[in-house]
């Protein structure tokens, strides 16, 4: 489903600023693979996510997205192939527009418009049966406008905005970090049922090492733009986080310094 292949991005480069955020990605993401990506702060997990996204120009490499190449494809090309949710819950919903309004917007992604009504009977019940799985009763608030709704709700309905139209891939970039820990354990769980219920790959960044080990069929470590660690099946179940302390220590050559990471 993914294929990153020598993939390099170099910020600021022939400055005194320059950056290696990447320093050649290899990776292969099979169809329906719930990939969780850990590693200290400027590891490169962020940028990965925005190169696989368009947001910024690969310096080399190849991207490739269920077979096509999108290397070079600008980010509103991409779109239709990805869901995304960031980090910031302000940021994937339109917020003086109704529930039902950002739906429909997330429901025509990558579909040619047209003079017609915004939204139909048949969608305004589809919306409301979707918005019900949430299970926080934003059926019954289907024209409220989002900016009405708390962190928590908004993320879970940028989530089910992300999903409606069953991307090729979810990228979900640390999106539950500015949420309280009630909240945020509320969100993983949907985030999980959701993946699952519609068998999507899916790549999630995460502080919580817990969390890291305990979803998705994949592991990956990543320290200064590169993979240092990447585990599946069998091995991943058995992980506890001080075996990814010791893993990190091993490749990096360095004591693991996050304290966001170790706090959580």
């Amino acid at each position: 489903m993914l294929k990153l292949t020598g993939v390099q991005k170099t910020f600021n480069k022939g400055t005194i600023n320059e950056k290696k955020a990447l320093t050649g990605i290899d990776l292969h993401l099979k169809e329906g693979d719930f990939v969780t990506i850990i590693g200290g702060n400027g590891a490169g997990k962020s940028t990965m996510l925005n190169m696989i996204a368009g947001v910024y120009p690969i310096d080399a490499g190849r991207i490739i997205l269920d077979g096509e190449d999108v290397s070079r494809a600008p980010e509103h090309k991409r779109a239709k192939f990805l869901g995304r949710v960031f980090q910031d819950p302000m940021k994937g919903t339109a917020a003086t527009m109704e529930i039902q309004e950002n739906l429909a917007l997330a429901y025509r992604r990558g579909q040619k418009r047209g003079l017609r009504w915004g939204i139909t009977k048949a969608e305004r019940q589809r919306y409301y049966e979707e918005l019900k799985t949430l299970g926080l009763g934003l059926e019954e608030r289907m024209t409220s406008k989002v900016g009405l709704l708390s962190g928590g709700q908004r993320q879970a309905l940028t989530l089910l905005m992300a999903s409606l139209q069953k991307p090729k891939l979810l990228l979900l970039d640390e999106h539950t970090a500015a949420l309280d820990p009630k909240t945020a354990a509320k969100v993983l769980e949907l985030t999980e049922e959701i993946i699952r219920e519609h068998h999507l790959t899916a790549m999630m960044v995460t502080h919580n090492m817990k969390d890291a080990i305990r979803l998705g069929n994949r592991l990956i470590m990543m320290h200064e733009g590169r993979i240092i660690y990447n585990v599946s099946g069998e091995e991943k179940q058995k992980l506890k986080v001080e075996d990814l302390l010791e893993k990190f220590g091993q490749a990096s050559g360095g004591e693991f310094a996050n304290d966001r990471m170790m706090l959580a």
